[in-house]
């Protein structure tokens, strides 16, 4: 056995995951690579943003074909057993599985990280197959291609997870970059050797250089293909799934059903189901906790960087989307390759590559709350986004005049959203000024579950402001109105009795204890003026 061919490391790490309490069986996939490894000579890559599962895929499919060791303990349990097929492909193959992250503290050079792959691989071949005569001088090309005429019957799967990883390494230069690509190409393209080339990574490969390298590859984007779709993420039904095993183990649960959605649900596939981010879902249920658990490693995904470059170009766009409105885009995926972002659609192609935004029907938008606070980190922070900064910065006063009825600071608040020079801001209907009050409200999402266009009673209110993490603030009930009074807008709340969202089910305890405040909120487009009122629902 070697570091890359016929490793047990996938089988070990592979094997833990299935322990785990929230494990999700996607073994179903493996079964699609059945045809492809018995017609020969196939090559995928599969790109997803990152905490998507594509390592824990990649370590599945070594484990599963690897004769590295036995692996029917693991997967005789897993979905993937009721195959006709199962049995045949088990642990019949030759793999050779690159991590291509894995990089040492030594390796500081290109020349120094793909030596090092290329050593170990050569030294590998050399302990399996010692009847090839290899002297350890060949390349991997070459010591792959004597070993397969020594016998034809030596052919090899090759799992290569994250290709791209070289491309976000600061020693790394654009020369070496398309050696790089050119490496691959050598290694896997119209070799008899391979059976089955399985690539991952973040970014795509589809038009990376104005070479061929990589053309032998068929690509599987979440934005492209169906196929894999639902491999990558958590459907709603897998985390309908780990929520009740969450209910049974958990003594004191402090995670909601509908908080993991509004957390971290909001990526679509091609075929528009609704995806969770598997890692934070875990985290969520594993820790007890709502939070935060996307993290960002690297240049390449720091959102700031996206926005700094280009203000006057996202601005408002990226004003309507925090408040909850998709804005159409034309999403090009491979503008990520590129760290030259010049237009708006390629800065919005890259977000979405990386995970910022999800993208649907020809529009991008913040897909979770999770996703939101790096944008309202973003936006309390950078001052040359002009009066998005302002509102966002003012948003903690408006949360507390909400709740002390203080109307003429609301008021004045909303004031500083009039801006008759920006587009956003004219106030022709009610989806703009939903726009503005979202911003204004925006550092009560750190406090509150804010649904817009939420069902309650016999209609559809504007915002609802749930307090999930903290059971002593005020509901809220906030409808708004152009050309009208906020009396009308609070009197809407009341015939349609939107309080029912709040009030005590039969057999279910009071979920939510403290005040219900209704507010109204309009602008009036004759004299530009906003009128505000709250009024208590319930004590």
């Amino acid at each position: 056995m070697g570091i890359y061919l016929n490793s047990e490391s996938a089988y070990t790490l592979y094997k833990s995951e299935t322990q785990k309490p929230y494990f999700v069986d996607k073994s179903r996939m493996i079964e699609e690579l059945f045809p492809l490894i018995e017609e020969g000579a196939n090559h995928i890559c599969i790109t997803r943003p990152r905490r998507f599962g594509k390592t824990v895929t990649a370590n599945m499919i070594s484990a599963f074909f690897s004769k590295a060791r036995e692996a029917s303990d693991i997967f005789d349990r897993l979905k993937i057993s009721t195959s006709q097929n199962y049995s045949k492909y088990r642990n019949q193959y030759n793999v050779i599985h690159i991590s291509l992250n894995d990089i040492s503290r030594q390796c500081t050079t290109y020349e120094e990280y793909i030596t090092r792959i290329e050593q170990r691989l050569v030294r590998d071949l050399k302990r399996a197959y010692p009847q090839a005569e290899l002297d350890g001088e060949e390349s991997a090309v070459d010591a792959l291609m004597e070993i397969y005429t020594e016998n034809s019957e030596n052919r090899f799967i090759f799992v290569f997870d994250e290709w791209d990883f070289l491309f976000h390494q600061p020693f790394v230069t654009e020369k070496e970059k398309r050696e790089y690509l050119s490496y691959l190409r050598s290694l896997l393209k119209d070799r008899p050797y391979v059976i089955l080339a399985y690539m991952t990574g973040i970014l795509p490969i589809a038009k990376y250089s104005s070479g061929s390298e990589l053309n032998m590859f068929t690509e599987y984007t979440m934005l492209s293909e169906e196929k894999f779709s639902e491999v990558f993420g958590f459907t709603d039904s897998e985390v309908d799934t780990l929520y009740q095993k969450y209910t049974d183990y958990t003594e004191h649960i402090k995670v909601t059903r509908e908080g993991l959605r509004y957390w971290y649900n909001g990526y679509h596939t091609f075929s528009g189901e609704r995806v969770y981010n598997p890692r934070s879902v875990v985290c969520a249920l594993r820790n007890n906790n709502l939070g935060n658990y996307w993290t960002s490693a690297g240049p390449y995904d720091e959102i700031y960087y996206y926005i700094e470059n280009n203000v006057a170009a996202v601005r408002d766009d990226l004003a309507l989307m925090v408040s909850g409105i998709p804005v159409p885009a034309k999403i090009r995926e491979y503008a990520a390759t590129s760290m030259n972002l010049n237009t708006k659609d390629e800065i919005f192609s890259s977000m979405v590559v990386y995970g910022f935004l999800s993208y649907e029907n020809g529009k991008v938008s913040i897909p979770n709350k999770e996703l939101m606070d790096r944008f309202d980190e973003m936006l309390q922070r950078e001052p040359s986004l002009g009066y998005v900064y302002r509102l966002a910065r003012a948003s903690d006063r408006m949360l507390e005049a909400t709740l002390s009825g203080d109307v003429d600071t609301m008021a004045e608040i909303l004031e500083l959203a009039h801006d008759t020079e920006v587009p956003l801001l004219r106030y022709n209907n009610e989806t703009e000024l939903s726009a503005v009050v979202n911003l204004v409200y925006l550092s009560a999402r750190d406090r509150y579950r804010v649904e817009r266009e939420d069902k309650a009673g016999t209609g559809y209110v504007d915002f609802i402001f749930y307090p999930e993490t903290d059971k002593s603030l005020d509901s809220i009930i906030l409808e708004l109105k152009v050309d009208s009074s906020p009396e009308e807008a609070i009197r809407q709340i009341k015939t349609r009795k939107y309080d029912l969202r709040f009030r005590e089910r039969i057999g279910e305890e009071q979920k939510y204890t403290e005040r219900i405040l209704a507010v109204g909120i309009s602008y009036n487009k004759k004299t530009k003026k906003h009128i505000c009122r709250v009024e208590v629902l319930q004590d």
